[in-house]
């Protein structure tokens, strides 16, 4: 999660993210709250 300080998201709180691959198949990459 890219923001400052610790970095947690509340349930429905809208992010924006890039897909990527992991050994364990796709996940979300450089995820940003809106």
């Amino acid at each position: 999660i890219k923001m400052e300080g610790f970095k947690t998201l509340k349930e429905g709180q809208e992010v924006d993210f890039e897909e990527g691959v992991s050994d364990k198949g796709p996940c979300a990459t450089n995820v940003t709250p809106r």
